[in-house]
């Protein structure tokens, strides 16, 4: 098994909230991917510096070309991505399929003007949702779950939410 865990966390990697996932889904490191991050070395520093896991920071390009050998490794690594779009893209689009992981988990989602709040720091756009649901049709449960203890539900409560 490669991918233990796949979410995704507009704040990418935050050191504490790893430490908590990584308690209840084993992993030898991360893999974040996010073009801005991936090309900026100051952004790539701080998110590797911020685990003290094995991190890796790469475009949506490089994953691509990446997605066999992370599916080959013998270590386990958590899949984060900024966006739901850029979690589409790799698991629709590219057609990634993440070992036996069929749940997706939402973590933060900053307040914006154009967004829908679903819950406590979880508010989403139109085109995230849009993203939401192609993954859902794709067969993966989409959860929102900040922490593994503080989760709001599934995509199907918050989907009518949504013009779609």
């Amino acid at each position: 098994m490669s991918i233990s865990f796949v979410r995704i966390d507009d704040r990418i990697i935050h050191g504490q909230t790893v430490t908590r996932w990584a308690k209840e889904y084993p992993c030898d490191g991360l893999i974040a991917v996010n073009d801005a991050s991936a090309t900026n070395p100051i952004l790539k520093d701080a998110f590797k510096s911020a685990s003290e896991k094995k991190t890796f920071v790469w475009t949506l390009d490089h994953f691509k070309e990446k997605a066999q050998q992370v599916l080959d490794s013998d270590r386990q690594y958590f899949l984060i991505t900024k966006t739901p779009q850029d979690m589409k893209k790799i698991l629709v689009d590219f057609g990634f399929k993440p070992d036996d992981v069929k749940t997706v988990i939402v973590g933060p989602a900053n307040d914006r003007p154009d967004a829908v709040k679903l819950g406590n720091n979880q508010s989403i756009t139109s085109e995230e949702a849009r993203a939401f649901d192609d993954i859902q049709a794709k067969g993966y449960q989409v959860k929102f779950q900040l922490l593994p203890d503080v989760s709001i539900g599934y995509w199907d409560a918050f989907r009518g939410k949504f013009n779609l």
